[in-house]
């Protein structure tokens, strides 16, 4: 294998582990949104409503 093929075996391998890591970032960021707005769903749960129940018969 001569220095210019192997040049771009090279640089194909660091492209494909860049487009790997994008991918990988992608994910984490997109968990930790989803992490938050669960958090915020949770926070705003108001624990008091529900527990009654009024009936008139």
């Amino acid at each position: 294998m001569d220095i210019a093929a192997l040049s771009m075996v090279m640089s194909q391998a660091k492209l494909s582990q860049q487009v790997g890591v994008s991918v990988l970032n992608i994910a984490k960021t997109q968990s930790e949104q989803q992490g938050q707005d669960l958090v915020k769903m949770l926070q705003s749960v108001q624990p008091h409503l529900g527990g009654n129940l009024d009936i008139r018969i």
